[in-house]
């Protein structure tokens, strides 16, 4: 299970930048020792929220780790948990991302709509990802009840409540909130020259 990436160095003292991906993200320094995908073991010693960004960006500091060299090698690692050291679910409706990912999505008549490709969250909450069953754009969809009201891990199957419009991309806005979607773009107009 991925718990969190490593991003950029933060000083000059071995700090970096730290993706969590844990439901509380300063949670992820009680789950130390974490591996690397090529098996090394890390362990976080200490964790803070990063200066002005996303809740889920920290700055760690890392057992070992004393140099900026020592922590630029960090960069783009991914820290990794056994899935048998993580506390079981709490409520019925708590997921592990890892296991909605690559789950088939289907309307409540049974239809296909596609396949769960991600679970991004943008700071409004969670979303499926979703690819289409015939190619094309992903398409977004909030993972609530409402939209989602059945998740079954063991069937490997998600139904959705989607939109129809689900996988159409979003038009470009024009510049005048008060044209036409469908009006031809401003052209500036050049002065004629007057004379001197």
């Amino acid at each position: 299970m991925v718990l969190g990436e490593f991003g950029r160095a933060h000083s000059l003292k071995g700090e970096v930048r730290l993706k969590s991906s844990t439901a509380d993200p300063l949670a992820i320094v009680s789950y130390s020792p974490l591996r690397t995908d090529d098996g090394r073991k890390v362990t976080l010693t200490r964790v803070r929220p990063a200066p002005g960004a996303a809740p889920d960006i920290l700055i760690a500091v890392v057992e070992g780790v004393t140099t900026r060299e020592a922590a630029e090698a960090l960069n783009r690692t991914r820290l990794l948990l056994e899935r048998d050291r993580l506390p079981p679910a709490e409520d019925e409706d708590e997921f592990l991302l890892a296991d909605l990912v690559g789950l088939s999505v289907e309307t409540p008549d049974g239809k296909p709509l596609g396949r769960v490709v991600g679970v991004p969250n943008y700071g409004g909450g969670d979303l499926l990802e979703i690819a289409p069953v015939k190619r094309g754009p992903t398409g977004l969809l909030p993972f609530t009840k409402a939209f989602v009201p059945v998740v079954d891990i063991k069937a490997g199957r998600i139904v959705a409540d989607a939109p129809d419009d689900l996988f159409t991309p979003a038009k470009p806005q024009p510049d005048d909130p008060d044209a036409p979607v469908d009006a031809p773009p401003r052209r500036p107009k050049r002065k004629p020259e007057t004379p001197r």
